[in-house]
């Protein structure tokens, strides 16, 4: 068990919720803004992709913020984001974003915290695909519901497929391998960068 994790383990109560004080809360309203920012910065520029679509790069965003944030302040991140960069720029799927993306990073949060509890990397893979595959099925949804015909659905579902693999893997890489969770959880309980 790493320092961290004891540390985490410490701050915990007997119902096994992690201890809040001012300081977490405050602290994870600040990671949540950043991510906030983060993603609808993403949202606002896709890469053309073969075949007429685009790749946005919001999912990245919304993975880290399922992996380092509790479920609700995971949707806050992926659902009210992706809602403000759609409302900006694209206003008539803002409401279907709102429930695909904010029901996905909900999940990969679940899946990472709650799920998966001693193996959360395993836990934050299975998230992303769980919630991708959430997503990619509301957008359909939505698309046929929004656009009046399913063809345009099913001609959405690869390029919405495609976003969240490429998406959640940045995402997934960003937190583990470089290290991000365990940068955040330095942060979150308060120790110094040196330490």
């Amino acid at each position: 068990m790493s320092e961290i994790e004891i540390e985490e383990r410490e701050l915990t109560k007997k119902s096994g919720a992690p201890k809040r004080n001012k300081r977490t809360t405050t602290f994870e309203i600040c990671a949540a803004a950043v991510l906030m920012g983060i993603n609808l910065l993403l949202s606002m520029f896709g890469i053309p992709v073969p075949g007429g679509g685009r790749l946005y790069l919001c999912d990245t965003a919304i993975t880290v913020a399922g992996v380092l944030l509790s479920p609700v302040f995971a949707f806050v991140v992926g659902g009210i984001g992706s809602f403000l960069g759609d409302l900006m720029f694209f206003p008539a799927a803002m409401f279907i974003t709102l429930a695909a993306h904010g029901i996905e990073a909900v999940l990969i949060s679940v899946f990472s915290r709650y799920a998966f509890k001693s193996r959360p990397v395993l836990g934050s893979v299975l998230g992303v695909v769980v919630g991708g595959l959430f997503m990619v099925g509301i957008y359909a949804l939505g698309s046929a519901f929004v656009y009046g015909t399913p063809g345009y659905a099913l001609l959405s579902i690869p390029f919405d497929l495609l976003q969240m693999s490429v998406g959640g893997s940045l995402g997934l890489v960003l937190s583990y391998p470089l290290g991000l969770k365990k940068f955040y959880a330095r942060l979150s309980v308060g120790r110094r960068l040196g330490e």
